[in-house]
């Protein structure tokens, strides 16, 4: 039986439950490296640091490699149900699992994690509150090198109600109707600056709700619920209207929607191509300012 653990989880009490035989518990760390001029991003995989240290028995979590598509254009896509079962399977993720994700720095690549375990029907995940630094400033032990669980089998079972494509997006810029929520930091939001997407701007008629914003920027920690609830209705996005978040891969959008659903809104949409691939087609419109 696998433990009843919180969607956010604090570094005290996942200690207290590292020897549960159910529990697997990954790092999902990725950085993103920008070209100074402008341009797309190149990604970095968060191994090495992992293997220098990590939560004890934590393996790795290869989000761009084996948790989304190899062929798609773009990085991060999200990938087939068959796909994902089989690399989630080699993780050692199965139904009688329970999924802790952190990341070193940024939770976007945990709760990217814990949101492709959700879209694809895996409900027994949590994020740990703060992360890698969370949990060394508890002054708890770090191991080095590589962990890994045996294999298991992953079933499927996708929600497609918990995802937007680019025509769902269309659609709500014609007629309205939905709360897009933008995740990006306010200045990527206004269009201003160095831009790593085709064109700079948003996605006509959307809020901004930055990420970094739902943050205790000093530790890393989610804010209290209450203080979230406070972000979203600045938004919008606790009325009666669909939500659909996006930012500019599909990653830093998942930190709004984890952070919805600590508020109860459970069933806010990500567009997974979000500007990467709504400003590369020069006949989609974009807001500046």
């Amino acid at each position: 039986m696998r433990p009843s653990l919180p969607a956010l989880i604090d570094v005290e009490t996942l200690a207290q439950q590292l020897r549960h035989p159910a529990l697997r518990v990954f790092d999902a760390t990725v950085r993103l490296v920008r070209p100074p001029g402008g341009g797309p991003y190149t990604v970095e995989s968060g191994r090495e640091s992992y293997r220098s240290g990590h939560i004890p028995g934590a393996a790795f979590a290869d989000i761009p490699g084996e948790l989304s598509d190899p062929a798609a254009g773009l990085p991060f896509t999200l990938p087939s149900g068959e796909q994902f079962a089989a690399g989630a399977g080699r993780l050692g993720i199965g139904a009688g699992s329970h999924v802790v994700a952190y990341a070193q720095e940024s939770p976007m690549w945990a709760t990217r994690l814990w949101w492709l375990l959700r879209f694809f029907g895996h409900d027994g995940v949590s994020v740990l509150d703060g992360g890698l630094g969370a949990w060394r400033a508890a002054g708890l032990p770090l191991e080095s090198g590589e962990a890994a669980y045996g294999p298991s089998v992953f079933d499927p079972r996708p929600r497609p109600e918990l995802l937007a494509t680019r025509a769902d997006v269309e659609r709500v810029v014609a007629a309205g109707g939905s709360c897009l929520i933008n995740a990006l930091k306010p200045a990527v939001f206004r269009g201003e600056g160095i831009s790593s997407y085709s064109r700079p701007g948003r996605i006509p008629g959307s809020a901004n709700t930055p990420w970094p914003e739902l943050l205790d920027l000093q530790t890393g920690r989610f804010l209290p619920v209450d203080q979230l609830r406070q972000q979203f209705e600045g938004a919008a996005a606790l009325g009666s209207e669909p939500v659909i978040a996006y930012c500019g891969g599909g990653i830093s959008a998942t930190v709004a929607l984890f952070g919805l659903a600590l508020v109860g809104r459970d069933d806010a949409r990500l567009y997974d191509g979000s500007l990467a691939e709504w400003t590369s087609d020069p006949s989609l419109p974009v807001e500046v300012g």
